[in-house]
């Protein structure tokens, strides 16, 4: 009975979630609880769920603080100089812009949100591949890639997911899987220089006239190039190129701290280095990094609400996410589920195949995390799976590493909010942009698998 029930609540939480009949937050509550109710929980069903929460609470708190902080250092400016940095160093080289997006999508990809590092790459480069003629499927494609990639940090959310539905911590899932990270990354380095030659060889490096400035205008395009009569672009390229990014993060904006920016940069390294060497729990980190920059670059009691406030449709979203998790995986334990389906797949799965469970989840994450929400992966499909592989002395840590290696294919995801923006602002059809983007997003899932198991963080 409790594998039926098990396998149906999951089933269940999974089509809802799927087809948009309810909020992640309403499916992992109200799903659980009928069906808890269902195993004979009874009254108990309120201790499974507070057991849950407790566990969770220092994830959410994690949330919590990591959007407050990369949220204020994005108010206050930090990341303004390096994109207009990456500005100049493009010029107008294809290849050098291609790659400056990757590396662009990269550091913004830092707040966790990619919807917010897709509104700054293309306010930032958008203009300046249509006034070069170079594709914006490759711009979609190489922020894509990044974001992607780069969405395994603590705070990004599978990561938090992973470490929340197997109630570990998400520092122990994350900094072993660092050299996958970097593996990754150096690939989505190597995808945006190969795209940027193609694109170097098909258009050339080009000189703008005035007709072709005028033509893609025309085409839906925007430019705010000035020309000379021979139709050479004039020396104001460069400032109206750095504008298109002030039109995405206004440069006279309130929040603003130019005047603090060294300190700013130091705090964000800082906190990024002791995160890595792991010498305090990353919800402390973050609590005390943002609260040391809100009380440096708001010393206004009032200033501080309003910073808090700016990012607060993230955290209530995200928090609420969380907590709601705990629903489940509370009543999942508590109801004793997971052990019954565990046992239950023993039986299905045949034992040569169950020492190797941990890479089985990898390769499976690729495609289900694809054709389902992270959600529906990691909260209805991983704790079974690790409960199995327990069986075989596979630590759920083990199975979470594992079961992240898939998100460059997930955030490609039709069901990912954040990537339907990318192809509106972009201008692209997502069929264009799954053409180039998916067997690069796929090799790069295989390899940060390959990566992990060749350095023993994922058991073979």
């Amino acid at each position: 009975m409790l594998v039926t029930l098990g396998f149906l609540m999951v089933a269940v939480f999974m089509f809802l979630i799927l087809t948009k009949r309810a909020t992640p937050v309403v499916g992992l509550t109200l799903v659980p609880v009928a069906f808890g109710l269902l195993a004979g929980a009874g009254l108990g069903i309120g201790d499974m769920i507070t057991d849950g929460i407790k566990s969770l609470a220092p994830t959410a708190a994690l949330l919590f603080f990591a959007i407050i902080f990369f949220g204020i250092m994005i108010d206050v400016g930090l990341f303004d100089p390096l994109v207009k940095f990456i500005l100049r160093l493009v010029r107008d080289d294809p290849m050098r812009l291609v790659v400056g997006t990757a590396v662009l999508a990269m550091v913004v990809s830092l707040d966790g949100d990619g919807s917010t590092t897709f509104i700054i790459v293309t306010s930032a480069m958008l203009p300046l591949y249509l006034k070069l003629g170079v594709s914006p499927v490759v711009l979609t494609v190489v922020a894509g890639l990044s974001n992607a990639t780069m969405n395994i940090i603590p705070w990004g959310g599978p990561t938090v997911r992973a470490a929340s539905a197997l109630g570990l911590s998400p520092s122990d899932v994350f900094v072993p899987m660092v050299p996958s990270l970097i593996v990754g990354l150096i690939m989505v380095l190597a995808f945006s220089v190969h795209l940027g030659i193609m694109e170097r060889r098909r258009i050339g490096t080009l000189v703008l006239t005035s007709e072709r400035i005028l033509e893609k205008v025309g085409n839906g395009g925007t430019s705010s190039a000035g020309s000379d009569n021979s139709g050479n672009a004039d020396d104001s390229d460069d400032g109206g190129d750095t504008g298109r990014f002030i039109d995405g993060l206004d440069p006279k904006r309130d929040t603003l701290r130019p005047k603090l920016l060294w300190f700013n940069a130091a705090l964000t390294t800082v906190l990024l280095v002791v995160l890595v060497m792991d010498v305090l729990p990353i919800p402390v980190l973050f609590m005390i990094a943002s609260s040391i920059a809100l009380a440096v670059n708001f010393p206004a009691v009032k200033d501080q609400g309003e910073a808090i406030a700016r990012h607060s449709a993230s955290i209530v979203s995200v928090v609420a996410m969380v907590l709601a998790a705990a629903v489940l995986t509370g009543v999942f334990q508590g109801t004793g589920m997971v052990e019954a389906m565990a046992e239950w797949l023993l039986q299905v799965i045949p034992d040569a195949m169950g020492s190797h469970l941990a890479v089985i989840t990898g390769v499976l994450s690729i495609p289900l995390t694809f054709f389902m929400t992270n959600d529906a992966f990691y909260f209805g499909v991983l704790p079974v799976l690790s409960e199995t592989a327990a069986q075989y002395g596979i630590e759920p840590v083990e199975m979470a590493r594992a079961s992240i290696t898939g998100q460059a294919v997930h955030m490609q995801s039709p069901l990912v909010p954040a990537i339907l923006l990318l192809v509106t602002l972009a201008g692209v059809s997502l069929a264009d942009h799954h053409k180039k983007v998916l067997w690069r997003a796929g090799l790069i899932s295989i390899t940060m698998l390959v990566v992990g198991v060749a350095l023993g963080q994922i058991p073979f």
